[in-house]
């Protein structure tokens, strides 16, 4: 099925193709109009050389007037192998399409309502049959049963017309498309982009992303320069000012020859408030009974310190790199990185 994008936006259009697969685009002046284009051959012009195939109007009261401004578009530059000419449905827009397709020209027969007008439009040859399948659900009409009529005619009678997909208004059109056999759809960007939105995709890729980054990213990559560090002889408002400093709940505390001799995390500072009292700033931490702390080399993994968070259920762990400290690992960073 042909994927073509429906607008009139420059920056849009733009962005779509960037993708790299779109086949063509399909505007109209209403589009123009709204957004604010004046000159539309200068418009038109500038697009053809945007996109792999434009879908324009063609007008005219007659089969003559729609051919002679088929021509006059050309004129202005446009490739006859990479234009569509959209002409709306009617007894007039038959004979014109008979005329241009006799002049290896394409054709769009579009606003067709009814299998009647599908027919017709074949009949003369059309390249595509456009059925506005919004604007026809908006007026009541059941406008999936006509376009799966169409591509029915298309197969029963072997017409080398496209059955074109239009006015699409949700997600649920473009499956409707699908499941009927379209040969064409045109999409406005807004819709188009969302198509491949799913939160069950979101949550699985999230979670292959996790994994990657555990079984990938080194504990020194998320430590990098945050390296809240204190000697024995510090004092508590020391501890306090170096966590408000690296935003940690912790700091190392080392000995003089550098060695880690323990942590000191703001839970112990909570603790020994309510048991020292005010007397607590003015101790030092080599006043506490320091506890071995848990600790993770830089070269190991992000899943070892995932492992450690959920078993100890802790909030930092050190890093040390040759059994000296260097850095600390808050589970806040985890969460950043969307691992815990």
């Amino acid at each position: 099925m042909e994927l073509y994008l429906d607008s009139a936006d420059i920056n849009e259009i733009e962005e779509a193709f960037k993708l790299g697969f779109i086949d063509g685009l399909t505007t109209t002046p209403t589009f123009m109009h709204r957004h604010g284009i004046t000159d539309i051959d200068a418009a038109i012009v500038k697009l053809s050389k945007m996109v792999p195939v434009l879908m324009i109007e063609a007008l005219g009261d007659t089969a003559e007037e729609i051919v002679a401004e088929a021509k006059r578009l050309l004129s202005l530059g446009l490739d006859k192998k990479r234009t569509v000419f959209k002409i709306p449905a009617s007894l007039v827009a038959a004979k014109a399409c008979k005329m241009l397709r006799d002049e290896d020209m394409m054709v769009n027969i579009h606003l067709v309502y009814n299998v009647q007008q599908a027919y017709m439009a074949m009949a003369a040859g059309a390249s595509y049959v456009c059925v506005l399948v919004g604007r026809m659900q908006d007026q009541g009409y059941d406008a999936l049963k006509l376009v799966e009529d169409c591509v029915k005619l298309v197969e029963k009678y072997n017409y080398n017309t496209k059955i074109m997909f239009s006015s699409v208004r949700h997600p649920e059109h473009v499956k409707n498309a699908i499941e009927i056999g379209c040969q064409n759809i045109t999409i406005p960007w807004k819709i188009m982009k969302n198509l491949n939105n799913n939160n069950f995709t979101e949550i699985g890729t999230q979670q292959f992303v996790n994994h990657t980054r555990q079984m990938t990213m080194k504990v020194g990559e998320v430590v990098g320069s945050k390296n809240p560090t204190i000697g024995l002889n510090a004092k508590v408002t020391d501890a306090t000012v170096e966590m408000t400093k690296y935003g940690t709940g912790a700091v190392s505390v080392v000995d003089a020859q550098g060695n880690l001799a323990g942590i000191f995390t703001d839970g112990d500072l909570r603790r020994h408030m309510n048991i020292d009292g005010e007397k607590i700033w003015s101790m030092t931490m080599g006043d506490f009974d320091m506890k071995s702390p848990i600790t993770i080399d830089i070269e190991d993994k992000l899943h070892a310190a995932v492992a450690i968070f959920k078993e100890k259920q802790i909030d930092n762990i050190i890093a040390v790199s040759n059994g000296k400290p260097v850095g600390m690992v808050d589970v806040q960073d985890l969460v950043k990185l969307e691992i815990i």
